[in-house]
Order: structure tokens, then C-alpha cells, then sequence
């Protein structure tokens, strides 16, 4: 019985690179060699369905991309969602750089239900500028992914933290413009600010603005609506969850049992009740008669009353007099 490519014993007689591996066997690192690859075969034709179909390949529906890194005027930290992250990559190229990309040393991988994360503390970052002028930028810094852990293996999370960067001139360059003091200055100078270029930093900056429309722009996707209309119904649909009280949980009603009482005992219940109630209305009887005419010695009683308005006088305190006939009367 001769084997065929579908039999997963199958050699290929282009050796074993050709083969395509069992998606569980995939290691994490060699998904990032995948989008290496991807990267590499990018040409200048590349348009945007190109960076979807990339971004799909590679991340999760639900993938952010963050970014740490310090600059003159203070640490940086942007973070973009699934739908920004197409353009980003773009915008790497579109900064003059002509290749990119990453290299992993020693990271370490940890596993869980149902992710995998991968923790490198020695990850670079290559890029090749070919304009203003031609340099290699190596990028270092610590690189945290999470890739889900099924048969597709995407990244859904990924945080690369700067640390220093490199801008390597070839000596070729140098030696031919040894003579000119105003191309040796211009060599001298950065091209990136920590290895990224202001194409990409002007990106990241303008995601602080697009991230939170993300919600009015699938909206006018799905429904077709107007930006104003996309705004209404966002802010109302916001409003309704700010006001509407929590949900809370329900409670199983309890079901009582009803106790069957004998005779005898409800008889005696009831005299002893009876009893009890004739005893406690004979007690109660004399308060109920007591007047406030038979409290108060004949003529003016007078009761004490403190208000916090002031009399006439300016008193807190005032009296109020009760007649014999059981009538108040006010004394100051």
C-alpha cells in the first residue's frame, strides 16, 4: 500500500519543511516565524485587504496590540484593537522600511485551559530603512504574547515593552561621503525615536482619538446610519445602561407547611386565650379611662414644652396651660 499526501505518515520527497504540521504541535514561536514570513512577502502593491487578510491570519477578533516605550517628554503606552492593528503595520512600511521582523531568544512559554502565553525578555525588533537613507534598526525590549490555544493559534494579546534601540549605518556609506561634512552630519542623526518612526508615532497618537469611535464606526457599518444618528443611538443605549438599576437575583419562593393542631388542644388554646385577653383588657382598662383632666390638680396644670422657635420673649422654653374643662392654653 503506497502512501499518499493525505496519510499522516506521509514523507514528502522535498523533505520535511514541506510538510504542514498538526495544529497542536505548532509551537508558539514558530507562529511568529509564520508572520515573519507573511511580512516578507508583502510587495508595494499591497493594499489594504492584503493588512485584513494579514491581521486575520495572525490575531484574534478580539486582539489588542500595546506598545510601552519612553520618549523626551515622558513614558508612552498606547494600546489598539483588533481593528486598528491592519494599519499599523502599514504605517511601519509607509515610514520607509522595507523589512521587518522579529526575533525571540529564550523566552519562556506557560500554558493554560485555554491559552498560551509566551514571555521573551530578549525580543528584537529589525527593521530596514531604505530612505532617507539606508539603515538597520534593531529595537530591543520584552515581548508578551497570548495566542489562543486551538487549531488557528492567533495572538490575542501582545505587549512589546521598549527598552533601547540601534541604528546601524553599513561603513560603505561612510567611506564614500568621508569627504562631505553635510552628508556625515545627516548620517550622524536618528531617523526613529526609540526605534519606531513618525509615521507610526503619529499613528499611535491618533488611535488615542479613533479607539473609543470604534462603536459609532461599526455601528454606521452594520446599520448604515449617519454619524449623527450613530451618536444618538450610542449615547442613548449608554444613558439606559447608567440608569437602569441592577439586576438582581431572583429569590426561590418558600413554601410553608401548614400544621394540622387537634382539637383539645386548639379548645384549651382558645380558653386560655380568651382568658388572657379578658385578664390583659381589665389591665389595660384603667389607663384607658385615665383623662387628662383627672392628671392635673384642680385649677392650671402646667406642662412644659420646649420649642426651638422662640417665644415673644425670646425664650426657647415656653408652658402651655391645660383648664380644668381639658382645654390648652398657651402661657408664656
Amino acid at each position: 500500500m503506497s502512501s499518499t499526501p493525505h496519510d499522516p505518515f506521509y514523507s514528502s520527497p522535498f523533505g520535511p519543511f514541506y510538510r504542514r504540521h498538526t495544529p497542536y504541535m505548532v509551537q508558539p514561536e514558530y507562529r511568529i516565524y509564520e508572520m515573519n514570513k507573511r511580512l516578507q512577502s508583502r510587495t508595494e502593491d499591497s493594499d489594504n485587504l492584503w493588512w485584513d487578510a494579514f491581521a486575520t491570519e495572525f490575531f484574534e477578533d478580539d486582539a489588542t496590540l500595546t506598545l510601552s516605550f519612553c520618549l523626551e517628554d515622558g513614558p508612552k503606552r498606547y494600546t489598539i484593537g483588533r481593528t486598528l492593528i491592519p494599519r499599523y503595520f502599514s504605517t511601519v512600511f509607509e515610514g520607509g522600511v522595507t523589512d521587518l521582523y522579529y526575533i525571540l531568544k529564550h523566552s519562556k512559554e506557560s500554558y493554560h485551559n485555554s491559552s498560551i502565553t509566551v514571555d521573551c525578555d530578549q525580543c528584537a525588533m529589525v527593521t530596514q530603512h531604505g530612505k532617507p537613507m539606508f539603515t538597520k534598526v534593531c529595537t530591543e525590549g520584552r515581548l508578551i504574547l497570548e495566542f489562543t490555544f486551538d487549531d488557528l493559534m492567533r495572538i490575542k494579546t501582545w505587549h512589546f515593552t521598549i527598552r533601547q534601540y540601534r541604528e546601524l549605518v553599513p561603513r560603505s556609506i561612510l567611506a564614500m561621503h568621508a569627504q562631505d561634512p553635510q552628508v556625515l552630519d545627516q548620517l550622524s542623526k536618528n531617523i526613529t525615536r526609540m526605534g519606531l518612526t513618525n509615521f507610526t508615532l503619529n499613528y499611535l497618537r491618533l488611535c488615542v482619538i479613533l479607539e473609543p469611535m470604534q462603536e459609532l464606526m461599526s455601528r454606521h457599518k452594520t446599520y448604515n446610519l449617519s454619524p449623527r444618528d450613530c451618536l444618538k443611538t450610542c449615547l442613548f443605549q449608554k444613558w439606559q445602561r447608567m440608569v437602569a438599576p441592577p439586576a438582581e437575583p431572583t429569590r426561590q419562593p418558600t413554601t410553608k407547611r401548614r400544621k394540622r393542631k387537634n382539637s383539645t388542644s386548639s379548645t384549651s388554646n382558645s380558653g386560655a386565650g380568651n382568658t388572657a385577653n379578658s385578664t390583659g383588657s381589665k389591665k389595660k382598662a384603667p389607663a384607658a379611662n385615665l383623662s387628662l383632666s383627672s392628671q392635673v390638680p384642680q385649677g392650671l396644670g402646667a406642662i412644659p414644652n420646649c420649642s426651638l422657635n422662640p417665644g415673644r420673649d425670646g425664650d426657647l422654653c415656653h408652658s402651655t396651660a391645660v383648664t380644668p374643662s381639658g382645654q390648652f392654653k398657651e402661657k408664656h
